[in-house]
């Protein structure tokens, strides 16, 4: 009978999370413990504790998720306008009253934590957009626009802050979801056309004639009165070639910086391209094996900047080697397959876009941030997700966990 009473409590206790993905959240859980290791180990010889509050954090963002997984995630469609109402009043605030720090006005100050609206932000776009494409597929070019039109606000004022990393962010999401929701693809490479013909125009002239072409092909291909579109999208993009000059103009000098040196850091040792100089250097002295935690020469003497933050991969490339990145390549390859075939089991549209919105986010973030600190892509300021340290983006993060667990807890569909 005792042992009937203690499983009979045990069901009780555990029903409101009977369908999570249990995988999934230990995936984010062993990932976010292994970052706290990496960071104390790049802080081993400044006395910085960072590594506990990276926990701490850590510990309160599965609470959320947890919290979040066990509510239906279907009622947020009602409330999706307040959400993207709140989510731009926050990043409106931050050009108000934000406090300033390396150039950009990001951070609102609340007692000793500084909040990072546009970390957040991100959540905001995706139930928003989840909400939109939810009733209308993107399967028609007002949609398409109705979405961008959407998305446009938030991106702009995070844009201004400036915070180009997070602004990119936002255009990952809002393609994967179109993607999603069934947009031609073709639709979706005419949205990126402008800035790549604004790159090709200033790098290589030849390119760019040859991208003119391909875009007016899938215009003629893709989109109603053929000859008006393609003649449309020549026009677009050359002007987005002539344009390029004009925005280069507008960046800070320190966004020029990161989107220059990448391809040849060695032109600026000393300055912007220090940081990838010193992270590849990190990178390939780990060989095969790593010269072991807490060994690394480049990590202990301090040689690369943020490292705790941003450059984060170059300690895991030094100190565990070439198996101990491919083991955390794995993980993060694990945990999107898992969101993938979540977005796949939904019982409606809604819970699927959630699903590929946080997965779009979350694959943009790791692909750019390990690329730059291989000097594959410029250095953005995108966090490694569950390992670098941040606050904000850690809650962030597992707040869109708890979406996706609610998705995953919540897929049967009601029986009467």
């Amino acid at each position: 009978m005792l042992r009937i009473l203690t499983r009979t409590r045990w069901k009780t206790l555990i029903a409101p999370w009977q369908e999570v993905d249990w995988l999934l959240l230990a995936l984010s859980v062993g990932i976010t413990l292994f970052g706290g290791i990496m960071i104390r180990s790049t802080e081993l010889n400044q006395g910085l504790t960072d590594w506990w509050q990276h926990w701490l954090v850590g510990a309160i963002g599965l609470a959320l998720a947890l919290f979040i997984a066990r509510y239906r995630y279907e009622n947020l469609m009602q409330w999706h306008w307040i959400i993207y109402g709140i989510t731009n009043m926050s990043l409106i605030a931050v050009m108000l009253t934000g406090t300033s720090a390396k150039g950009a006005q990001r951070w609102i100050t609340i007692g000793s934590f500084n909040l990072q609206p546009s970390e957040f932000a991100k959540v905001g776009v995706i139930i928003t957009l989840a909400a939109l494409l939810h009733s209308k597929t993107a399967a028609t070019i007002p949609v398409v626009v109705r979405a961008l039109a959407i998305t446009a606000v938030p991106w702009a004022l995070v844009f201004l802050q400036p915070d180009l990393g997070t602004s990119l962010v936002f255009g990952a999401i809002t393609l994967g979801m179109l993607y999603w929701g069934n947009a031609n693809l073709g639709w979706l490479v005419l949205l990126i056309s402008p800035v790549v013909a604004a790159i090709l125009f200033n790098v290589f002239l030849p390119a760019w004639f040859f991208w003119l072409a391909a875009m007016s092909i899938i215009a003629w291909l893709t989109l109603p009165w053929r000859w008006v579109s393609a003649a449309g999208a020549i026009a677009l993009n050359a002007v987005a070639g002539q344009l390029g000059h004009l925005f280069w103009g507008l960046l800070k000098d320190y966004q020029k910086d990161r989107l220059i040196l990448f391809l040849n850091p060695e032109q600026d040792p000393l300055g912007g391209g220090y940081h990838l100089i010193q992270s590849r250097i990190a990178i390939s002295a780990g060989e095969l094996w790593g010269q072991g935690l807490n060994q690394g020469t480049q990590t202990q003497l301090n040689f690369v900047p943020e490292q705790h933050t941003d450059f984060i991969f170059s300690a895991i490339g030094e100190e565990l080697g070439f198996v101990g990145a491919l083991v955390v390549l794995f993980g993060f390859w694990l945990l999107c397959l898992r969101l993938l075939i979540i977005a796949q089991n939904a019982k409606d549209n809604f819970g699927s876009l959630l699903a590929i919105g946080v997965l779009s986010m979350l694959v943009f973030e790791v692909i750019v941030n390990i690329s730059m600190t291989v000097g594959l892509a410029p250095v953005t300021g995108i966090p490694l997700p569950w390992i670098s340290y941040g606050r904000s983006a850690m809650l962030t993060n597992f707040i869109a966990i708890g979406l996706v667990e609610s998705v995953e807890n919540y897929r049967q569909r009601l029986k009467f």
